[in-house]
């Protein structure tokens, strides 16, 4: 996300990507005659989703998950690996062709690592898999449609993809409902404990067409210093009443002389959510009309509250304006003490080593991060992370087919299997020891060998774990068991738009990022607000609006 706003790792490679994607894509999509079925509005029917349950392998957790979202939390992790599929999944099978996105630098080859012989061996089958950088993975996306060169499975791009996205995949994916939809997952266990929603944003002209990569419903709120905050009477989040009183504590955090500040880089998701604005879209259900989160009042509040914010000094300098490709830089700047208030995803909190948690406790023992959850009492928490992404089976037969959702549901196993352990920490003894607590630590080449991006394949909820603290583990559980319950559903996971789908996290995306940067930052006045919401809904979202709004009344009849 631009420096206007709190980054997220979805958006971190959304800017500027989306035209050369959908020009790379014309090729192929006018190769189908009309340039396959022209993408319609419409509600995604709930006949083609899953019917999904938690999946249960015997583990028992140190702290309960719930059925409405909130993960399981373990603080040790299991002595004995337990197995969540069954037999070898790929015997007899030719090799799979797999084309994902990593964050890790580039693994070691199949020949020197030991983690992915081993996976193999018990798949029972070969996995060729191309890691790409994520820098990098929509210019590769890009290559591979244009040359109708597309592996087995791919994950697409989160800098968003081809322009026309139900026909690119009518013409080139395999329609996953006739293997997936309701009881027919059954023959995918860990596939079918991907929840719901992560299956809705599946689904495009009216077929299910991708494997989610699921996440926990809600990013989180960001991370705040809980040592600051006590500072200066804050010892609990419910004592921030609203966003005028976090203004008050904000200039209370924000010491100069100590080179010291109340936010580094940006809190206007945080903001909204305080101020109970929406996530893109509202829904009125009784009207079926729709809302720009841009429209409301809510969210002008935290555009004015940000722009406040920045008039009294309280972001570190030069910090609004990093990129979210300077993510490392800012989020580096708070873990070394220079603010008490920082936007980033959940799961960097308990990330081994680099993690909050991890990272800040070797810099000063002292430094307590938690999670922040929104304050006041309109509060809402935003539906922003149900998934990664989506990962699509090229077209191929019904056998083929079942081969590849073997491999994606080898890919989901839950935390604690063998599988798991496998893809997540390697073989034991080689890329992997035992604390004293019994949890693994990575080898340094164990460090190299985990990084071929099998989780990016398909992903179950997450469960929470840190073999560094127990209290993280409790903090981040707590975060969740307050915010899920808070989770305003997110409208366009029903209903599908195809301008939104092209363009919602494209170029209306970098047109409003960009213009909140400026107006957040006193470039421009607090009335350019107003021309930002005539250009916005000029260049495409006044047309997504007519689009969902068509949808919801295709969906009453």
């Amino acid at each position: 996300m631009s420096s206007s706003t709190p980054v997220n790792r979805r958006a971190l490679f959304r800017m500027g990507a989306g035209i050369g994607l959908g020009l790379a894509a014309a090729p192929l999509l006018s190769a189908c005659g009309d340039g396959g079925t022209t993408a319609k509005a419409e509600v995604k029917s709930a006949s083609l989703l899953p019917n999904t349950t938690v999946r249960n392998i015997g583990l028992s957790p140190d702290l309960q998950g719930t059925a409405s979202g909130v993960p399981q939390g373990f603080f040790r992790y299991p002595a004995k690996p337990l197995r969540a599929t069954k037999g070898t999944p790929l015997k007899g099978a030719e090799p799979i062709s797999a084309t994902l996105e990593t964050f890790s630098p580039p693994p070691p080859a199949r020949g020197g690592n030991a983690a992915w012989q081993a996976i193999e061996k018990l798949l029972g089958g070969r996995v060729d898999i191309t890691a790409v950088p994520a820098d990098d993975y929509g210019t590769k996306f890009s290559t591979m449609v244009a040359s109708g060169s597309l592996p087995d499975l791919f994950m697409y791009p989160e800098s968003g993809g081809v322009d026309n996205k139900a026909a690119f995949l009518q013409a080139t994916c395999a329609d996953l409902t006739p293997y997936l939809a309701g009881d027919k997952i059954k023959d995918y266990p860990n596939l079918a404990a991907i929840p719901k929603a992560a299956w809705q944003s599946a689904i495009f002209g009216g077929k299910l067409y991708g494997i989610p990569i699921a996440r926990t419903g809600t990013g989180g709120a960001g991370f705040y210093r809980h040592d600051l905050f006590a500072e200066v009477g804050v010892t609990g989040l419910d004592q921030i009443t609203g966003l005028d009183r976090f203004v008050e504590l904000c200039k209370e955090l924000t010491r100069p002389k100590k080179d010291q500040y109340a936010i580094i880089a940006g809190a206007t998701t945080m903001l909204a959510m305080s101020a109970g604005a929406p996530s893109a879209w509202r829904l009125d259900g009784k009207t079926g009309t729709f809302t720009l989160d841009l429209e409301t009042p809510e969210y002008r509040k935290a555009v004015e509250t940000a722009r406040l914010l920045y008039e009294a000094g309280c972001y570190y300098p030069g910090t609004l304006q990093m990129s979210g490709a300077q993510k490392a830089q800012y989020t580096d700047m708070f873990k070394n003490g220079k603010g008490a208030y920082v936007y980033d995803g959940m799961p960097t909190y308990l990330a081994p080593g680099v993690g909050y948690i991890a990272a800040m406790k070797a810099i000063d023992k002292t430094y307590d991060p938690r999670p922040f959850v929104p304050v006041g009492k309109d509060a809402v928490a935003w539906m922003d992370n149900v998934k990664l992404e989506n990962t699509h089976v090229k077209k191929a037969s019904g056998e083929r087919v079942r081969q590849i959702l073997a491999l994606a549901d080898f890919a989901a196993s839950p935390f604690g299997s063998q599988e798991y352990t496998l893809i997540n920490y390697g073989v034991e003894g080689t890329d992997f020891t035992r604390d004293a607590k019994g949890n693994p630590a990575l080898t340094k080449r164990g460090t190299q060998d985990v990084t071929v991006p099998w989780k990016f394949m398909a992903s179950a909820v997450p469960a929470i774990f840190s073999a560094d603290s127990e209290q993280g583990v409790r903090h981040v559980h707590d975060a969740f068991t307050k915010m899920i319950p808070m989770m305003v559903p997110d409208p366009t996971l029903q209903y599908s738009s195809p301008t939104w789908d092209s363009k919602g996290y494209g170029s209306l995306y970098t047109l409003k990022q960009d213009a909140l940067k400026d107006i957040i930052a006193g470039r421009k006045p607090m009335s350019a607000y107003d021309q930002l919401i005539k250009d916005y809904l000029a260049k495409g979202g006044e047309k997504a609006r007519g689009e969902f709004e068509e949808a919801v009344q295709k969906g009453k009849k």
